[in-house]
């Protein structure tokens, strides 16, 4: 018979590395012979629970035989992985009753669901949270025939369950969570259970680095415990495989402490784990007192357990002649035909009453008094302390009055600025006011995304040793900087999950690094919303910089507008983005989002000199509404214009607004309109998107009948689809980013894309029959432009004299012309390569 024990030496299977005394009998730790009792029969009662999700859709007790009506028809579930955890859960249990620590518990090991379920369930809070899910038989069975089925809950972790702060339907972020909630929360110790097919994720991989980052003078403790019980769905694991030597070489240089815990051996198992996590625990309040007495940073080794242990331990061994426990056919479902096959039936029930449910549950079926013993109190069981449903112990930020972050803008267009640089002057008071609940995280890009105004406030998180010659470099730094999108979008979201507030900020591109993270994380607040005890959260707020229209100097790999693609395609009552055109735009957007909850913001806004269009209170006014008409760059007087130019975006409204000059300046008598929108979400029917405009609000901006040419700064599919459903929405014609570009000027990157000022020109006009003739010339003298431009950047390595000098007037003077036999000295050439 294969058993997991196969790959060990017999001297690796009772191994337990320091801490734990290695010569320490096998059967002696410390637990007494009835908390030890105690303890296995509540293991049982989750492991017994954990099945009974499975399969079972009646006779929850086995109150007699069990026959093949008991089944469920679809069996769903993994098994693999949930008796590890229970494993884990009730000793970690046992190690907050005694020491009366405050914890949650986050599962990594994907499918893990029945685990958390059955361990809620045990402890009370499931009920609390689901009154029909009673703590009695009827209770049980509700909770059984819930699992994995129509109207039911899923096989993974998710809002549903009170135990658990993050959604289990994707490996690779529990570590990173784990982290994030335990900065700034002092007292709160997160107990990580990772997955060994989980460890070999690159997001995992990358949040072992993490420790370097937390300060035990006022940050928590994470307490990984890495669980190798050897296989995925149908393969080992990578780390599974590797001796406990070299292991603990592994994880020693990522700077742990680790304390093997291996075998399957019972009760010498539950002996050693106790003593390592006993151990572990000393350890972690040494590390916090020797920092939190000296007031100085402490660079520690925090413990780490690595738990070694069978896959779907306790379950069936041998199924059809084949090993199961210990394998990889133990990962989902062990006895898949049971209705079927009286064989399985019989392992099935004979499984399942070898964790003996009557002396686990009395005649009501509620979980016995001596083994209720065991939970934690009532405020410290980790499905009801506040860190796991982060809304109980939300506070609400403290932020400064906008109008002091105001850029003076006399006219529109005569001021040019970098837009962040505001905002790093708003998020640094932001900072000063909330010292102890606002974090900004970000790859090694603050400065260079303008926002290091918050440097005035705090430094960046030292991970280790400062220098001299580095800059704003702190062991108490609340600027959290890691050259990886998935651990700072991570740690703000466990940041986040436990009642804090922060921001992201990343290049554009890179963004999409995290499109999966984001999704799942939209998922959690989307479901939070169908269960009124998860308490509201503050929204996930992302700023994405360095944009494609300006990577121009990086090139092609820099230029990418996708992350907007995808979090558009989440439900509209959790997604908003925003897109200002200049600084106090920005500010006003996010003052806004700091305030929201329960949505993911993404606003995007470049880093580089450029245009700034309205005052401080002409822009309250302006995102407040979402989208407005631009008077200055308008001239049709409130009569029906002949043409819509309509912008969202700051290069796209740079363009917008010089095609309008360029309309009105060469076309006389046309009648042009300006609209820009700042929250995208306005532009679809409120039916569609809560925040979005109603017709006469939509037409009014739009008109009914007017074409429309949208300049905006990503895909042009988002604007068209926002749109549809509106009155004559063929009429809408939308210019964006078409995956065009390459290391070129600022300019050519709206030609390579045909965003460009002449081209949305040449495209209005060829929506207005009326001024066909009129604008014949205006046409070929834009057409002339594009060529000229061509042909100047190849020679000149920088955009035409007339497009780098140009502002908005009002005058359309002829001073910015180009001259005018330039024209004609242009050699005719495609204007749209490379």
């Amino acid at each position: 018979m294969y058993r997991f024990n196969a790959l060990l030496s017999s001297a690796d299977r009772t191994e337990t590395t320091a801490p734990v005394p290695p010569t320490a009998p096998e059967n002696v730790g410390p637990l007494n012979a009835e908390r030890l009792a105690c303890l296995h029969r509540y293991w049982s009662a989750a492991n017994y629970l954990c099945v009974g999700q499975i399969y079972l859709k009646a006779n929850a007790l086995l109150r007699e035989p069990l026959r093949a009506e008991h089944i469920k028809p679809r069996l769903l579930g993994h098994w693999g992985t949930s008796v590890g955890q229970n494993f884990i859960y009730v000793h970690v249990n046992r190690l907050i009753s005694e020491r009366g620590v405050e914890t949650v518990f986050i599962s990594g090991p994907g499918h893990g669901g029945p685990a958390m379920n059955a361990c809620a369930w045990l402890e009370g809070t499931y009920s609390e949270v689901h009154p029909s899910i009673t703590r009695d038989e009827v209770g049980m069975l509700r909770l059984f025939r819930s699992f994995s089925t129509p109207g039911g809950i899923p096989s993974h972790c998710g809002p549903h369950t009170p135990n658990s702060l993050h959604e289990g339907g994707e490996l690779g972020y529990s570590l990173m969570h784990a982290f994030g909630a335990a900065f700034d929360n002092p007292d709160l110790l997160v107990a990580c259970v990772i997955g060994d097919g989980e460890a070999e994720t690159c997001p995992l991989e990358g949040s072992w680095k993490s420790v370097h980052f937390l300060d035990p003078r006022r940050d928590g403790a994470v307490l990984p415990i890495l669980h190798l019980n050897g296989y995925k769905i149908s393969g080992p694991t990578v780390e599974a495989r590797l001796s406990h030597e070299d292991l603990i070489d592994l994880y020693r240089g990522r700077g742990y402490q680790p304390v093997v815990v291996a075998g399957d051996d019972l009760p010498g198992m539950h002996q050693r784990f106790a003593a390592a996590l006993d151990a572990c625990h000393d350890t972690i309040r040494q590390i916090q007192r020797d920092a939190r007495e000296r007031g100085v940073p402490v660079r520690a080794r925090w413990p780490l357990i690595i738990l070694r242990s069978p896959k779907g331990w306790t379950g069936p061994k041998v199924v059809d002649g084949l090993p199961v426990e210990g394998t990889f056919r133990a990962h989902q479902v062990p006895l898949a035909t049971v209705v079927s096959n009286p064989e399985h039936l019989q392992q099935l029930e004979a499984w399942m009453r070898s964790y003996a449910p009557q002396s686990l549950f009395d005649e009501r079926g509620t979980l016995r008094q001596e083994l209720q013993a065991l939970t934690p109190p009532a405020a410290l069981r980790m499905g009801a302390v506040a860190s796991v449903n982060g809304g109980r112990r939300l506070v609400a930020l403290d932020l400064p009055d906008i109008a002091d972050y105001g850029l003076e803008v006399p006219q529109p267009g005569e001021v040019i600025a970098e837009a962040p640089r505001k905002l790093g002057e708003y998020l640094r008071d932001v900072m000063r006011n909330n010292p102890y609940n606002f974090r900004v995280f970000g790859p090694d890009e603050t400065n260079s995304n303008r926002l290091n105004a918050v440097f005035d406030a705090s430094d960046r998180t030292a991970a280790g040793p400062c220098l001299e010659v580095d800059d704003h470099l702190a062991a108490d730094g609340r600027v959290m900087e890691v050259l990886s999108e998935h651990l700072c979008e991570g740690w703000l979201e466990g940041y986040l999950l436990t009642g804090r507030h922060g921001m992201w900020s990343t290049y554009e591109a890179f963004a999409q690094t995290v499109d999966s993270m984001v999704t799942q994380h939209a998922k959690w607040l989307q479901q939070c919303r169908e269960f009124a005890w998860r308490r509201p959260l503050a929204s996930l707020n992302i700023l994405l910089t360095s944009h494609a229209w300006r990577n121009d100097h990086n090139g092609f790999s820099h230029q990418s507008t996708g992350f907007v693609d995808n979090v558009l395609q989440r439900r509209s009552d959790v997604i908003r983005v925003y897109y200002p055109p200049d600084s106090n735009c920005l500010v006003n957007v996010f003052d806004h989002c700091l305030r929201s909850r329960n949505c993911i913001n993404v606003i995007t806004c470049g880093k580089q000199p450029d245009f700034q269009w309205l005052s401080p209170h002409q822009a309250r006014e302006h995102c407040s509404r979402g989208a407005s008409i631009w008077p200055f760059a308008s001239n049709d007087q409130n009569q029906l214009p002949d043409v819509v130019l309509a912008c969202a975006g700051d290069v796209p409204t740079t363009e917008a607004v010089a095609a309008s000059w360029l309309l009105q300046k060469h076309v006389p008598g046309i009648r042009v309109r300006l609209v820009n929108v700042v929250d995208l979400g306005v532009l679809s029917a409120p039916e569609i998107r809560p925040h979005g405009f109603d017709t006469a609000s939509f037409e009014a901006l739009f008109t009914a009948q007017a074409p429309v040419m949208f300049a905006f700064h990503g895909s042009t599919w988002v604007i068209h689809s926002m749109v549809h459903g509106r009155a004559n929405e063929a009429r809408f014609h939308v210019r964006g980013f078409s995956d065009r570009g390459t290391t070129t000027t600022p300019f050519d990157m709206v030609v390579l894309n045909t965003m460009s000022r002449y081209q949305l020109a040449i495209d209005a006009l060829s929506h207005i029959p009326r001024l066909r003739e009129d604008a014949a010339q205006a046409v070929i003298f834009f057409e002339a432009q594009l060529r000229r431009h061509h042909v100047w950047i190849r020679e000149h390595f920088e955009d035409l004299p007339e497009i780098r000098n140009w502002q908005w007037t009002s005058d359309f003077s002829e001073s910015q012309q180009p001259p005018p036999l330039a024209i004609g000295h242009v050699k005719r050439q495609p204007f749209t390569d490379a």
